[in-house]
């Protein structure tokens, strides 16, 4: 019997909507399935930061998304196991009290694990604005 192949890039494009969801309204037992144990972000500054303290500040309230949304389509490359998501995001969050907000570039990586789809390495880029003439 033929295995399945990957979901399509739409399934990819709904996942990482409801991952950004999941970010901003909390809900930290859905976001821990929607990241693999081993997950990086890498953030605009450059720091890594690891599954279990990203969510962890996100559940103290250190990392407090007010808005973490696509605005620019989500462009998906599927791969047999592995997915690859792009696409720019109006962020605005509270980082330890001092608010940050911007345009960004966000790159995520997907892997089938045990028969789940989950992100395993976030980047994000600070899209500077353009000087004017």
């Amino acid at each position: 019997m033929p295995t399945p192949g990957p979901p399509s890039p739409e399934f990819f494009r709904e996942r990482e909507r409801q991952r950004l969801r999941t970010l901003v309204e909390g809900d930290l037992d859905l976001a821990r399935s929607l990241h693999a144990d081993d997950y990086q972000l890498i953030t605009p500054g450059g720091a890594t930061i690891s599954r279990e303290a990203y969510l962890d500040g996100i559940a103290t309230g250190d990392l407090d998304y007010l808005v973490f949304e696509p605005v620019s389509e989500i462009a998906v490359r599927v791969f047999d196991r592995a997915a690859a998501v792009r696409y720019q995001v109006r962020i605005e969050i509270l980082v330890s009290g001092q608010l940050d907000s911007g345009l960004f570039w966000h790159t995520d990586m997907y892997e089938q694990r045990d028969g789940r789809w989950q992100a395993v390495w976030s980047q994000a880029t600070r899209i500077r604005a353009e000087p004017s003439a």
